[in-house]
């Protein structure tokens, strides 16, 4: 269980929630939302505790993206964005053109104009997600949380939607929250991370994170390090062979990453009389591997490695 918690969120800022299953972060959402309540302590927005807003006092405070999809029958995109200005309509709901020319916004802030008068069963995950968010932008909150915004996107898609978020902070000057298993991307995105490991909440900046060694500590167990020279996650061999490459620039880093990935520890070779494996630059480009007092030569990276797996 958290405990101890003291973190913050400012105006303009993207905060990432990292942590592994089961470390708390739907329940810190929830009760960062006012969706069940603190065991002790309190949260504040804009300074005043959530409980001392009333039910619409804290919806023109917070907005909130569920995992959930959305189910409606013939629900078009322009529809459900128009719910987020429900939370400031008068008691028939009716829409006035203030309203309207919101929703229209915060439907090109998100890019989705075009899919205006589409059912929300015929856009991609992607274009619902940015559905979702453009709501929270039509209830035009200051703060808006996220519960795993990314989990059912394809990559592009993740890339996407977070890149999203970080311009609307700028923007729209949001307070945006979100919880995550995407921990690439958040550290290429997020202004802070919220970190969750052993029960302790780590807040700061991800070079911080990255610096401080914390990731370390969230992969204890596993076979997962962290490079903290490049910021890179990697996956722990044993007895790794070495071998020596010749070359340079990408050619040379894309080999070098297919190596490892087979269980070599690559270095770099003075010249190629002493490498194993010699980069051309050529047009086709060619790898030599000397081995044995002869050369072979492969055209593809896919080739040299299908060779060295041999037995």
């Amino acid at each position: 269980m958290l405990a101890d918690l003291n973190m913050s969120a400012a105006e303009c800022e993207l905060v990432a929630l990292i942590g592994r299953n089961g470390t708390g972060k739907s329940t810190l959402m929830r009760t960062v939302a006012g969706l069940q309540p603190a065991i002790s302590g309190e949260i504040k927005i804009a300074g005043k505790p959530i409980g001392q807003y009333s039910r619409n006092g804290l919806a023109g405070m917070l907005s909130i993206v569920s995992t959930e999809n959305v189910g409606v029958a013939h629900l078009t995109v322009k529809q459900l964005v128009s719910f987020g200005r429900f939370p400031h309509t008068n008691w028939i709901g009716k829409l006035t053109p203030e309203d309207v020319a919101l929703v229209e916004e915060a439907m090109l802030s998100t890019g989705i104009m075009p899919l205006g008068d589409k059912n929300l069963y015929e856009i991609s995950d992607g274009e619902r997600q940015k559905a979702m968010i453009a709501r929270t932008l039509a209830q035009d909150t200051p703060l808006i949380l996220l519960d795993e915004p990314t989990a059912f996107l394809d990559m592009p898609n993740k890339y996407e939607i977070i890149n999203l978020l970080h311009r609307l902070t700028r923007t729209r000057r949001k307070t945006i929250l979100f919880s995550t298993h995407d921990l690439n991307i958040a550290m290429q995105e997020a202004d802070k991370l919220w970190l969750i490991i052993d029960g302790i909440l780590h807040e700061g900046a991800p070079e911080d994170m990255a610096m401080n060694k914390r990731f370390t500590g969230m992969f204890a167990g596993t076979k997962i390090e962290f490079d903290d020279s490049n910021g890179q996650f990697n996956i722990v061999r044993k007895d790794m062979k070495t071998i020596t490459l010749s070359g340079d620039g990408k050619t040379f880093f894309w080999t070098g990453k297919a190596l490892e990935r087979i269980g070599f520890t690559v270095k770099k070779a003075d010249n190629d009389s002493h490498a194993d494996i010699v980069i051309s630059e050529t047009m086709p480009t060619v790898w030599t591997l000397n081995r044995c007092e002869k050369q072979l030569h492969f055209n593809s990276i896919y080739e040299l490695l299908d060779f060295l797996n041999l037995p």
